[in-house]
């Protein structure tokens, strides 16, 4: 899991860099937008890994 935890936090920050070059998120905002970025990737991406297992199956 440490490596979809370190995977999900890169994607995340890349997400959120863009969010602050769109100027969607500013400082002020940031501790309260990226909790919400980092759970929705990593819920996606916990659900792919569930789909490719139940595929495997």
């Amino acid at each position: 899991m440490e490596k979809l935890e370190k995977e999900v936090l890169q994607v995340s920050k890349e997400i959120a860099v863009k969010f602050i070059e769109t100027q969607r998120i500013s400082p002020t905002n940031f501790a309260e937008i990226f909790p919400n970025v980092y759970k929705v990737v990593l819920e996606t991406a916990i659900a792919g890994q569930k789909a490719v297992e139940k595929a495997r199956d």
